[in-house]
C-alpha cells in the first residue's frame, strides 16, 4: 500500500500503548494502524469488549498487523501497568487526583528521557464513549491532555494514539523531514572556484585587472550559497572544461574587440 517500504529500516520500540477496555476491534486496528506510522510497536490491552483476536481489527489496521499479533490481553489495568516504572493517563477531564499535568509533547520527552536510562514506560488510553476512570487514572504517575478545541475535546482513540505517537517520534527518533545531500569538502570547491578562476582569466571574463578580485569573491559567493555536493562540483568542472574547448574563439573576439566580453552592468 502507498507509503509502505518493507525494505526501509524498521524503526521499533516506545513506550507501551494501552487501551482500556476498547469498545469497538476497527478502533483497536486503526489505533495499531497509527502506533506502526511512528514506531511504536507494543500494543496491551485490558479487557476488550468484542474479545480478541478480532479480525474487524486486522482489516483496519491496514498493514499493522504485527502490532496486533503481539498484542498482549489482560484482565484490569492493574495488571497491564503491573511491569512498567512511568505511567501517563491520557484524558481531557480534570480530576480530583493531584498529578503532573503534561502536554504531549512534555509527556513522550518524559518517557524518552526515562527509557534511555533503562526504565520501562506507558500510556493509558480510555474507553470509546467514556475515557479512563478514576481508578484507571490513580495507577498513572502523570496525566496527559492534548492541546484541542475546549469545547469538543473529544477525541477518538486511534486519532488520540496518532497524536502521540506523533509526539514521540518528535522527542526520541532522530529525523528531519529533508535528508540534506552532503555539501562537498572545501578542497574540492576551491579546486573548482581556482579552475573557474584559471579559466575565466584566460578567456579574458576578470577584466580590467583591478576588479578581478572582488568579481572572484561574487562567483564564489554565488556558488558557495548553491551547498554543492561533490558530484555537482564534478560537474560543473566538466562544464568549464568543455567552455574552455571554445578559447580560440574568443581570443580572436578579443583581438578584434578589446575589453570585457560582457558589459559591467552585466557582469558578475
Amino acid at each position: 500500500m502507498a507509503g509502505t517500504n518493507r525494505t526501509a529500516l524498521a524503526i521499533t520500540g516506545g513506550p507501551v500503548i494501552i487501551l482500556v477496555e476498547p469498545q469497538l476491534a476497527d478502533n483497536i486496528g486503526a489505533a495499531a494502524r497509527a502506533m506502526l506510522n511512528f514506531g511504536l510497536t507494543e500494543m496491551r490491552l485490558v479487557a476488550p469488549r468484542d474479545g480478541w483476536p478480532n479480525d474487524r481489527a486486522n482489516a483496519m489496521a491496514s498493514g499493522a498487523v504485527e502490532v496486533l499479533e503481539r498484542a498482549q490481553v489482560f484482565e484490569t489495568t492493574a495488571d497491564a501497568v503491573a511491569d512498567l516504572h512511568w505511567v501517563a493517563a491520557t484524558t481531557a477531564r480534570g480530576r480530583d487526583l493531584v498529578k503532573p499535568v503534561l502536554g504531549p509533547d512534555t509527556a513522550t520527552r518524559e518517557a524518552a528521557s526515562r527509557m534511555s536510562s533503562g526504565q520501562k514506560c506507558g500510556v493509558l488510553f480510555g474507553r470509546e464513549r467514556t475515557g479512563l476512570e478514576t481508578e484507571d487514572i490513580a495507577r498513572a504517575h502523570a496525566i496527559v491532555t492534548y492541546p484541542v478545541n475546549p469545547a469538543f475535546a473529544s477525541l477518538n482513540l486511534a486519532q488520540a494514539v496518532l497524536l502521540y505517537g506523533y509526539e514521540w517520534f518528535r522527542a526520541a527518533v532522530d529525523w528531519s523531514p529533508h535528508q540534506m545531500p552532503e555539501p562537498a569538502p572545501a578542497a574540492e570547491f576551491e579546486g573548482f572556484i581556482g579552475h573557474l578562476e584559471r579559466e575565466l582569466d584566460a578567456s579574458g571574463f576578470l577584466r580590467p585587472a583591478e576588479k578581478k578580485p572582488g568579481m572572484m569573491r561574487n562567483i564564489r559567493a554565488m556558488f558557495q550559497r548553491a551547498d554543492l555536493t561533490a558530484q555537482e562540483v564534478r560537474t560543473l568542472r566538466g562544464v568549464v572544461r568543455a567552455l574552455a574547448e571554445f578559447r580560440p574563439a574568443t581570443k580572436a573576439h578579443l583581438i578584434k574587440n578589446p575589453g570585457p566580453i560582457v558589459d559591467e552592468e552585466d557582469g558578475v
